[in-house]
């Protein structure tokens, strides 16, 4: 269990430090763009994919910890562990962009652009796609796993690429707890908390239905 949080740990890091770092400096440059910035969510993805899923499921999400404890594949011991870590480690990440480039375009927390309600639906929908693909690619029996990493990766990528500009395409409680709390850009976060969750809950129990 040590190995698998450690490398929940170090995952998760990457990926905050990465995706909303990527937000920071183009906040600072305008040299990434926002299609740089969501290329930069999926590349970092599939990368920690294939470097920590054999170690520890590359989880590196509460809402995805969640919808496989509802299936029964990992304990509610395990996953609150595998929570507290990803937790810690996406604030461990946005106190390191704070420390490196100060308080910058709220070290890329998710915003709403619009209404509370339609980001709520927004993460809910681009959650549930992003479990169902991770289900479907990952742990299908039949599925071809080793692409699994790629058709995840282009998920993500995807979702932030059209939704970023909406919703913030957080997907993630951690990616977005993180810098909300080291930015103090706490308004929005209880839906980035609750959608993305409720999200993966639906999926898991939808896909449980067409794997029977």
């Amino acid at each position: 269990m040590k190995k698998k949080l450690i490398a929940e740990f170090v995952g998760t890091y990457v990926l905050v430090f990465a995706g909303p770092g990527a937000m920071v400096i183009d906040e600072i440059t305008k040299s990434i763009t926002h299609v740089g910035v969501a290329l930069t969510f999926g590349l970092v993805v599939t990368a920690l994919i294939y470097t920590f899923g054999h170690i520890s499921g590359a989880h590196f999400n509460p809402a995805v910890t969640f919808g496989f404890w509802v299936r029964g594949d990992i304990s509610l011991r395990d996953s609150l562990s595998y929570i507290v870590i990803q937790f810690g480690a996406a604030i461990a990440a946005s106190y390191t962009l704070f420390l490196l480039f100060g308080n910058v375009a709220n070290l890329g927390a998710t915003l709403p652009l619009s209404s509370e309600s339609q980001s709520f639906v927004l993460e809910f929908i681009l959650t549930f796609v992003l479990m169902i693909v991770i289900l479907g690619s990952a742990v299908h029996g039949k599925a071809v796993k080793s692409f699994a990493g790629l058709s995840i990766g282009a998920t993500v990528g995807l979702m932030a690429m059209f939704a970023g500009p909406i919703c913030g395409a957080s997907m993630n409680p951690a990616r977005s707890l993180g810098p909300a709390v080291v930015s103090g850009a706490t308004q929005h976060l209880w839906l980035y908390l609750v959608a993305t969750v409720l999200g993966a809950i639906a999926a898991s129990l939808v896909y449980q239905t067409l794997h029977e």
